[in-house]
C-alpha cells in the first residue's frame, strides 16, 4: 500500500512563505512525474507544479516566479517552496505521484493565507 504523506501546511500572512513536503512510502517503487495540485473552496482541483525524474518542471501561470518545486528521487520526496503568498493561494494542497501503473494522491494539507 503506497501512501503519500504531506506536511508543512498552515496559516501565513500575505507575502509570507511556506514549504510543503510530501514523502511516498514506497521503498521499491519509483515515480515518474511528481507534483502538487490544489483545490480552493468551490473550485476544481488544479495543477500547481510538477517535476520529472530529470527535474524538468512545469508551473501554473499563477504561481510562476513565486513557487519552486523540487524532489529527491532516492527518498521519493517532493517539495514545494511557496514565497510571496497571496490570499488566492488559500487551498488544500495535494501531492501527486505517478508510477508506471498507477497514480497516487495524498490526503492534502491546508494552506491559509490571510491577514
Amino acid at each position: 500500500q503506497v501512501q503519500l504523506v504531506e506536511s508543512g501546511g498552515g496559516w501565513v500572512q500575505p507575502g509570507g512563505s511556506l514549504r510543503l513536503s510530501c514523502a511516498a512510502s514506497a521503498r521499491f517503487l519509483s515515480f515518474g512525474v511528481m507534483g502538487w495540485y490544489r483545490q480552493a473552496p468551490g473550485k476544481q482541483r488544479e495543477l500547481v507544479a510538477d517535476i520529472s525524474t530529470r527535474a524538468n518542471t512545469n508551473y501554473a501561470d499563477s504561481v510562476k516566479d513565486r513557487f519552486t518545486i523540487s524532489r529527491e528521487n532516492a527518498k521519493n520526496t517532493v517539495y514545494l517552496q511557496m514565497n510571496s503568498l497571496k490570499p488566492e493561494d488559500t487551498a488544500v494542497y495535494y501531492c501527486n505521484a505517478v508510477s508506471r501503473t498507477m497514480t497516487y494522491w495524498g490526503k492534502g494539507t491546508l494552506v491559509t493565507v490571510s491577514s
